[in-house]
């Protein structure tokens, strides 16, 4: 089933000022969330360039990308992998550090989340500077995953996460996009 719609997600996503420190615009996709129709929207014209493509896995990053990821799965019928802050997940795990404004962290999937060779959809709710987006790359190459694209319903382009993504040969699918920070 297809849905239909006229919805306006740039229109539901809140922008709130000075969050987390002064100068910053932070997008809060939380309000787009919560409107039904536009999240069911906003899901399915994520997945739309991938339901021709073989996908069995969706792998989406800590913690928005959980919502994202686990309905893109859910509409691509495949299985969903997630890729959590260091520490949080139960089994053994392996970890890639990326870049933070002011030091490093690092992110973790399970080393038995994907099989080599399986294809792997990318899922988060927004790019920026990418760093964290690469590092859930390097992750899923490690375990031999095939990447074959990131999906991301809000794009940052003058801080350049997709040009990133384009250098790791990864192509990329966004919905909307704000200028600036």
């Amino acid at each position: 089933m297809t849905l239909k719609t006229d919805i306006d997600l740039k229109s539901l996503v809140r922008t709130i000022p000075d969050y987390p420190k002064p100068g910053i615009m932070f997008r809060d996709i939380t309000t787009l969330f919560g409107h039904a129709s536009g999240f069911r929207a906003c899901v399915e014209e994520l997945v739309r360039p991938f339901h021709d493509q073989r996908v069995e896995s969706v792998a989406g990053i800590e913690a928005r990308g959980f919502i994202l990821g686990g309905a893109a799965a859910d509409r691509l019928r495949c299985g969903f992998v997630p890729i959590r802050k260091k520490g949080k997940l139960p089994a053994k795990a392996i970890g890639q550090d990326y870049e933070l404004e002011y030091g490093v962290d690092v992110i973790e999937i399970h080393e038995d989340a994907i099989s080599a060779g399986e294809p792997v959809l990318l899922v988060d709710d927004l790019i920026a500077t990418g760093g964290t987006a690469v590092a859930a790359i390097k992750l899923l190459r490690r375990l031999k995953a095939e990447v074959i694209g990131a999906a991301f319903v809000i794009d940052l382009p003058d801080l350049g996460g997709l040009a990133r993504l384009a250098e790791l040969g990864v192509e990329c699918h966004t919905l909307i996009s704000f200028d600036g920070e």
